[in-house]
């Protein structure tokens, strides 16, 4: 069983558990498949995948095909007996997931049929869930419709941010994966089909999903600043500045304020007025300079914004 041949797809960081458990679990990861290399930042210098970096670590090849559904001749010929994805990015033609002896299994961050899709991470936390997971399905054309052979529950804590979570499914998805592909080989493995009508989605955050308004319920606004830690930072405006959150906390209390106002300094935290009580923010940045800690930026520009509100919705953005 060690001798299984897998190819492995992922591109971010989550992958990368998933990718060194089948190291781990010394199975012959003959190639990997990734997204092509990005330029990012202000220089635009070119980065390679994390799913990339660790494969190369491992001396395991590389293959970075622009469209998939064009490129994948190489990947059939190296004659695969197992393909496992996990947050590859691309749309897999079914030529391709149908090559391997035992198929295409994909390791994804939810509970199916819940939050299908590419952001169910961040989607669980916004939409205030108390429990997430990891399924591991077969592949097959439709986005994570697959049937699922096994799943492992995680429990979503009060203040757990994208990354808390993200940290807590990366944990969880290894292991299940080194339980459940042994089963797919000895045949032990039960595939049960998803209910449709129980399915919801989790599509890519998009930069209308980065704007906080704080003119609503205090848990949903709590939901959504945390849903965006450490990426891509949710944020607001007051007096046409754009101010990120990095770190959120809630505070329950009856007031008077009007909405989205920024009240000042509570319990070392900025505080924001919305339904229900204060949002606090310990860390925030104003666009274009660094993050910093809720006091020095109250100390230094915040100060100008006390009684100001942030605005409630985007307009002409």
């Amino acid at each position: 069983m060690k001798n299984l041949k897998v190819i492995f797809m992922g591109t971010p960081n989550f992958a990368c558990g998933i990718l060194q458990q089948l190291i781990d679990d010394h199975y012959d990861v003959i190639a990997v498949v990734s997204q092509p290399d990005k330029k990012v930042g202000r220089k635009q210098e070119l980065q390679e995948t994390p799913v990339k970096k660790l494969a190369l670590q491992h001396n395991i090849p590389v293959l970075q095909p622009i469209s998939i559904r064009e490129e994948h001749d190489e990947i059939i010929n190296m004659k695969p007996d197992l393909i496992v994805t996990c947050a590859y990015g691309q749309f897999i033609p079914e030529k391709v997931l149908e090559a391997p002896t035992y198929g295409s299994i994909n390791v994804h961050a939810s509970l199916l049929p819940k939050l299908r899709g590419g952001a169910p991470i961040h989607k669980a936390i916004i939409y205030g869930h108390e429990v997430s997971g990891i399924s591991i399905m077969r592949m097959i054309k439709k986005m994570d419709a697959g049937a699922v052979m096994s799943q492992a529950k995680v429990i979503i804590d009060e203040n757990d941010t994208t990354a808390d979570l993200h940290d807590k499914l990366v944990i969880a998805g290894a292991k299940l994966l080194s339980e459940s592909i042994p089963r797919i080989i000895d045949g032990s493995a039960q595939f049960i089909e998803q209910v449709e009508e129980e399915a919801t989605f989790a599509y890519n955050i998009s930069k209308e999903e980065e704007f906080i308004s704080f003119a609503r319920p205090i848990d949903e606004v709590y939901n959504h600043i945390r849903g965006l830690i450490p990426f891509p930072v949710g944020y607001g405006i007051i007096n046409t500045k754009k101010i990120k959150f990095h770190k959120v906390r809630k505070k329950y209390e009856h007031h008077e304020y009007p909405l989205g106002t920024f009240v000042g300094i509570i319990d070392d935290a900025v505080a924001i007025a919305c339904q229900g009580g204060f949002i606090l923010i310990y860390e925030i940045q104003m666009e274009g300079k660094a993050k910093m800690d809720a006091k020095a930026f109250y100390n230094g520009v915040g100060k100008q914004f006390v009684n100001a509100a942030f605005v409630s919705e985007l307009v002409g953005r």
